[in-house]
């Protein structure tokens, strides 16, 4: 097993390059949006930045065109990289983390057609969502079928109009990030009779789709979140993503992939967390001197650069396996999740007790980030559900 343990001269530069893109052009279109809505000017900026090119080398833009200074960088291979998924999400996230979630939200949604569309659903999808025109989400979760994904019960029905091949939607989907706004959905529904995971489909469904309708939830975070109302929605035998009955697969080879990047984005909010309880606890005096020359506070800041750092070596790890095709991706992608979304939680917190009431004001970084950090806990699988994950595969 050979996966890197610190990022090389490139990884870094890059890095960098990319909390600044972040900082300079992505922060003001995420202050001009509204929460709770998608922010379609910050969504194309993401595209013409490049930044969705690297997220999906095989959507490029045709040859000649321009990908932006970011895309160029690189040559990038023909498939989605882990490790480049997690930089992205860790980098943006140390900067604006709604710029970060807009980014992953797009490629969440869309990456089953990259893993499994045809070339018809790619050509007609991937150009778009690369360019940043139209967003994608991932509508897996139901109102009863949240942890428990195999339970799903949105039903596809054979269509008595149609020409055989064909389904009606019926039924509804809950906490699906950018519902109802977006342009298309990667949605599982039951197709047969079979229990648990092994009757379940994936489609492609336009967001315009006859009989699909949706609202959105007021939320903590503010990212978009909604409800999906599928009324008898019309899909046919060319919007099966892979095979009828292979749905399943199709959600976990994507949650696999970005199990670990969900860990990136945790990563980002920690450092920027720690960054920020660094720079308060070195200029707040009190008590005869700066904060960080009480032993309590220098303490309590090692400990958290030394969770955040551990938080960052197991993601690192995670997607250097990935990317590598090595054994034990599940369990890895579970443990640098479960880990790195545990270990924000505590740094933010621990960052917002350090700097006192003037954290807890709304519009301060720390207030934003407390607000961010509570979500990935519990979406793309909650730490239960991870631990879960890392206990059956010991018994492998």
């Amino acid at each position: 097993m050979v996966t890197p343990f610190a990022l090389d001269p490139q990884q870094r530069a890059w890095s960098e390059e990319l909390r600044a893109l972040a900082a300079e052009r992505l922060r003001p279109l995420a202050a001009a949006g509204e929460p709770g809505r998608v922010n379609r000017p910050l969504v194309a900026a993401l595209g013409e930045l490049g930044l969705l090119a690297r997220l999906f080398p095989a959507g490029r833009a045709p040859a000649g065109a321009s990908e932006g200074p970011v895309a160029s960088a690189a040559d990038a291979p023909d498939a989605v990289r882990a490790m480049d998924l997690c930089l992205l999400r860790e980098s943006l996230a140390r900067e604006c983390t709604e710029a970060e979630t807009a980014l992953a939200l797009q490629g969440l949604g869309a990456y089953p057609v990259v893993q499994s569309g045809s070339a018809r659903q790619r050509a007609r999808w991937m150009p778009e969502v690369v360019a940043g025109r139209a967003v994608a989400a991932f509508a897996l979760s139901e109102p009863a079928a949240g942890s428990d994904a195999a339970a799903l019960e949105l039903r596809a029905e054979p269509d008595p109009g149609g020409a055989g091949d064909g389904w009606r939607l019926t039924g509804e989907k809950t906490w699906i990030s950018n519902a109802p706004e977006a342009d298309v959905y990667t949605v599982f529904a039951r197709t047969g009779q079979a229990p648990g995971s092994r009757g379940v489909t994936a489609f492609l469904v336009p967001g315009d789709s006859a009989g699909l309708s949706g609202r959105g939830l007021d939320m903590l975070s503010p990212h978009p979140i909604g409800t999906l109302t599928f009324d008898g929605v019309p899909v046919g035998a060319g919007d099966v993503l892979g095979v009828p009955g292979g749905g399943f697969r199709v959600a976990m080879r994507t949650l696999d992939l970005f199990r670990p990047s969900v860990g990136a984005f945790a990563v980002g909010m920690a450092r920027a967390a720690l960054a920020a309880a660094v720079a308060h606890t070195g200029e707040r005096r009190a008590f005869g001197g700066p904060l960080k020359d009480l032993q309590a506070v220098s303490h309590q800041l090692a400990e958290m650069a030394t969770r955040t750092e551990a938080a960052a070596l197991l993601v690192y790890a995670a997607a250097a396996a990935y990317d590598a095709g090595e054994p034990g991706i599940a369990a890895r992608s579970a443990m640098a999740k479960l880990f790195a979304t545990e270990t924000a939680q505590y740094v933010v917190d621990a960052a917002v007790q350090l700097h006192g009431a003037r954290a807890l004001r709304r519009g301060h970084l720390l207030e934003h980030l407390y607000r961010e950090v509570r979500a990935p806990r519990i979406y793309e699988g909650a730490s239960e559900v991870q631990r879960t994950i890392i206990a059956k595969e010991l018994y492998r």
